[in-house]
């Protein structure tokens, strides 16, 4: 067994979103961070919500309205972002959306 997790296409765990709904795979987790991929039908959304740990999101397809304590910000493929802790946020996906979600255990870099 390897020590490592290789994943060739990330968007692609995600094949099929059905309509109205929000899925999501976790891919890995360990001591240090949990990593989820999410798939949303186009409409869905997270309510605006905070998380004790720092967090990464990293859009891997489609567009989102993306609120970041009073900013918002349409987000596509490739749009990266880094949330410290206690961050209100929310997503509402504007199209079929796929992004990864990285939970960091605090004092983790």
């Amino acid at each position: 067994m390897s020590d490592y997790t290789y994943i060739e296409n990330l968007p692609e765990l995600i094949v099929e979103i059905q309509p109205d709904s929000i899925i999501s795979r976790v891919i890995h987790k360990d001591d240090t961070i949990n990593t989820t991929v999410f798939g949303f039908d186009a409409g869905q959304s997270l309510s605006e919500h905070t998380a004790t740990q720092p967090a990464i999101i990293h859009i891997l397809a489609g567009e989102a309205d993306i609120t970041l304590g009073d900013d918002k910000h349409v987000a596509q493929a490739g749009t990266w972002i880094h949330m410290p802790p206690n961050l209100r946020h929310s997503i509402t996906a504007r199209t079929p959306l796929k992004m990864l979600l990285i939970m960091l255990k605090q004092g983790t870099r």
